[in-house]
C-alpha cells in the first residue's frame, strides 16, 4: 500500500509525518472477495480493520435469521480492535465483504503499542472508561445473581422447614408411643389372653389400620367420633380414654368396632387391649407422617437438582416442563395461597437442546417479575406449546396492572426498572434476553395491557450454537 493513500484518509488526520509509516509497518493489507468473512460476532476483537476499498456488511444474528445492521463503504471506516484496551472486547457484528476490495488489518497488540506511543493520555482515558463501565456492570450482575440466590435460598429453607419440623416432631413422639406400645403389650399379656383372642384382636386392629385410603372426615365429624369413643371407653372403665380415643377415631374406628373388641375378649383384657391398639395405631400414623415428610424433602431436593442442573453438562437435551415446574417449586414461598397458578402444557412437547440451568434462570426472572407485578392476589399463567416443527413457545402471564407503552419499550434495557429502590436492579429482563437471544438464538417479547402482562419466549428445538 502506498503511504500517500494512507495519509489521504480522514481517519489519520493529525498524525505526524512518521506515524503513518509506523502504522503501515505494523499493518497487513488484505484483499477480499465477495462473501469473505473478516470477523465474527461475539468473537474476541483481536484485530483492527480499516476499509481501503470495497464494501463490508455488518451482520447480526437475530433468532435464526441474520440481519444487516450497517455497512462500511467509505475508505477509512474501521471496526474491531477493542482487545487493544479491553481484554474481554468482542466484535458486535459479523463483517462480510459484499464486493471485492481491500482492508488494512492491525493486530490489537500492535494497535495498543502504537496507541501507547502516540496517545498515552488518550489510551489511559479509554482504558479507565472501559474498565469502569465493565466493573459497574459486573458488580450489578453479581448483585442481581446474589439477590436471586438469596431469594431462592430463603424460599427453599422455608419449604424444607415444614416437612423437616414435622418429621422431627413425629420422631420425638414415636419414642413415647413406642414405649407405651410395649407397656400395653405387657399388660395385655398379664391378663392371660389366649392366642386365639389375640389373633381376633389383631385382625380387628388391622381392619381399622387398612382403612387409611378412605376419604378423611371433616374436623367436626372427627371431633364427634372422638367424643363418642371417649364416652364408650369411660362407660367400659377403660383408663386414658383421652389418649386412646383420638387414635381410634383418626384410624376410622367407631363404637360398633369397640363392641366387637369387647365381645372377643375377657373383661380384664379390654383396657390393655384398647391401650395396645391405640398405641399401635398412633405409631402407624406417626410413621406415615415421617414418610410423607421425608418424601416431601426428597421432592424438594429433586426440584433443586432439576432447577440447578448441577449434575449435567451445560448444553443438554432438556424437558421444558420439568424446568418450569421445578422453578415454581423453588418460588412456592412467594406464590403462597394468594396467587393461583394455571399451568397449560401442550401434550407431547419434545425435549429441546439448551443450557437448562440458564433457561431456569430465565423462568425464575419472569415468574418473579410476574409475582411482583400482581402485588397481592392474582393468577399466574405458565404455558408451553409447539410452534411449527422446530420451535417451542413458553408464555408467562400475570393479572397485574400491566406496563405503560413507554415502560414496556425500555423493559429489556440494562438497569431499567420500575421497582422501588433496593427491590430490583433492572437486569432480570436484560439477562433473560441475553440468554434467550444470544445463547439460544431464540426470541423474547412482551405484551402488556390493563389486564396484565404476558412475556413470550420462543426457542428452537435444536441449538444453533452460541452467536
Amino acid at each position: 500500500m502506498d503511504i500517500r493513500e494512507l495519509r489521504a484518509l480522514p481517519l489519520f488526520d493529525g498524525l505526524d509525518d512518521a506515524q503513518p509509516e509506523e502504522l503501515l509497518a505494523a499493518a497487513t493489507e488484505k484483499m477480499v472477495e465477495r462473501g469473505d468473512v473478516l470477523f465474527e460476532e461475539q468473537r474476541p476483537a483481536d484485530n483492527w480493520w480499516v476499509l481501503l476499498e470495497g464494501s463490508i456488511a455488518l451482520v447480526r444474528q437475530v433468532g435464526t435469521e441474520q440481519s444487516v445492521f450497517g455497512h462500511m463503504t467509505s475508505p477509512g471506516q474501521w471496526a474491531g480492535g477493542f482487545a487493544a484496551w479491553d481484554e474481554f472486547g468482542v466484535y458486535f457484528a459479523t463483517g462480510r465483504a459484499e464486493s471485492p476490495g481491500r482492508v488494512l488489518r492491525v493486530e490489537s497488540a500492535q494497535l495498543r503499542r502504537l496507541a501507547e506511543q502516540w496517545f498515552p493520555f488518550g489510551l489511559h482515558f479509554i482504558h479507565g472508561l472501559v474498565n469502569t463501565v465493565r466493573r459497574i456492570e459486573s458488580t450489578a450482575r453479581q448483585r442481581e445473581a446474589l439477590v436471586a440466590l438469596g431469594t431462592l435460598s430463603a424460599g427453599l429453607a422455608h419449604e424444607l422447614n415444614n416437612p423437616a419440623s414435622a418429621a422431627t416432631r413425629a420422631a420425638d413422639t414415636l419414642q413415647s408411643t413406642s414405649t407405651a406400645l410395649l407397656v400395653a403389650l405387657s399388660h395385655l399379656a398379664a391378663t392371660g389372653i389366649s392366642p386365639e383372642q389375640f389373633t381376633v384382636l389383631n385382625d380387628l386392629r388391622l381392619r381399622v389400620s387398612d382403612s387409611g385410603d378412605e376419604p378423611a372426615p371433616t374436623a367436626i365429624a372427627l371431633a364427634d367420633r372422638e367424643d363418642e369413643l371417649s364416652e364408650w371407653l369411660v362407660d367400659h372403665e377403660v383408663d386414658r380414654d383421652w389418649e386412646i380415643a383420638p387414635a381410634l377415631a383418626a384410624a376410622g374406628a367407631d363404637v360398633e368396632w369397640c363392641e366387637e373388641v369387647a365381645r372377643g375378649l375377657p373383661g380384664a383384657a379390654l383396657g390393655p387391649a384398647m391401650e395396645w391398639v391405640g398405641a399401635s395405631l398412633a405409631n402407624a400414623a406417626l410413621l406415615r407422617e415421617v414418610k410423607e415428610a421425608t418424601r416431601r424433602i426428597s421432592t424438594l431436593v429433586a426440584a433443586v437438582r432439576s432447577y440447578s442442573q448441577m449434575d449435567r453438562a451445560s448444553l443438554q437435551t432438556t424437558d421444558l416442563v420439568k424446568g418450569l415446574d421445578s422453578t415454581l417449586v423453588m418460588l412456592a414461598h412467594k406464590l403462597g395461597d394468594r396467587i393461583q397458578v394455571q399451568k397449560r402444557y401442550a401434550p407431547g412437547l419434545p425435549p429441546i437442546e439448551a443450557m437448562a440451568g440458564e433457561l431456569n434462570q430465565v423462568w425464575t426472572n419472569l415468574v418473579d417479575n410476574a409475582i411482583d407485578a400482581m402485588e397481592g392476589p392474582g393468577t399466574l399463567g405458565v404455558s408451553a406449546r409447539l410452534d411449527g416443527e422446530d420451535w417451542v413457545v413458553v408464555e408467562i402471564s400475570d393479572t397485574g396492572h400491566g406496563m405503560p407503552t413507554e415502560v414496556s419499550a425500555h423493559a429489556f434495557e440494562p438497569f431499567f426498572t420500575t421497582k422501588e429502590v433496593g427491590k430490583g436492579t433492572g437486569l432480570g429482563l436484560d439477562i433473560s434476553r441475553r440468554i434467550v437471544v444470544g445463547r439460544h438464538s431464540g426470541e423474547i417479547t412482551i405484551e402488556s395491557g390493563p389486564e396484565g402482562t404476558l412475556v413470550r419466549v420462543r426457542l428452537p428445538t435444536r441449538h444453533a450454537g452460541e452467536t
